[in-house]
């Protein structure tokens, strides 16, 4: 998985564009201003936006030349970015050290998927912010991108169950039409939701 991303990421063009996630555009105003983490966040578009926008912004993939081509990118737009190539299991970061999570298109392996999820919350501060958006069931019965693997996408209740502690403002299954660069194009299903991490310890 790892190289097939280095190689989709090689390219000198930006597989899914430079421009951010809509999604991400239309709410990046409820993640509290601090310090915010993006997810599996590749060729670097959406945190570049969210510097641009003045969030001090922590960022993460284990493609090499994502991080590559996305720091590039943040210095074409003058902002800087702090982006680790590091697997999500692993990272180095401290318990609630970030005052929001974003996690656009981020598709981990069905075997660590909770588990990811579950160490990502406990990155996040209480009453900290999530904004998520990835692929449901659905997308399979479309060719506008995403994985391929049923296990790999998402329905409302597997939302609920993997993100516990978490109080959801939103939480939808869309349709949607997707311009993302070369590799989201056209009608597709996702899921998306708003959240914030109850004050509860985990």
């Amino acid at each position: 998985m790892k190289q097939f991303w280095n190689e989709r990421f090689t390219e000198d063009t930006f597989a899914y564009g430079k421009a951010p996630n809509e999604f991400l555009k239309e709410n990046i105003h409820l993640l509290p201003q601090g310090n915010i983490l993006f997810v599996a966040e590749g060729e670097g578009r959406n945190a570049v936006f969210a510097a641009k926008n003045g969030y001090k912004v922590n960022a993460f993939d284990y493609s090499e030349s994502g991080q590559q081509k996305a720091l590039l990118l943040a210095k074409e737009n003058g902002v800087t970015i702090d982006y680790l190539v590091a697997d999500v299991l692993e990272l180095p970061y401290e318990k609630e050290s970030f005052d929001g999570l974003v996690l656009i298109f981020a598709h981990f392996p069905a075997e660590i998927r909770k588990h990811a999820h579950l160490k990502l919350l406990e990155l996040l501060k209480p009453g900290g912010k999530i904004l998520f958006e990835a692929f449901g069931k659905e997308q399979l019965n479309y060719s506008s991108g995403g994985p391929k693997d049923i296990l790999m996408l998402f329905t409302e209740e597997e939302v609920k169950n993997e993100f516990p502690n978490i109080v959801f403002e939103k939480l939808s299954t869309e349709k949607v039409i997707l311009d993302e660069g070369l590799f989201h194009q056209g009608e597709g299903v996702v899921v998306r939701f708003i959240g914030t991490k109850n004050n509860l310890n985990l």
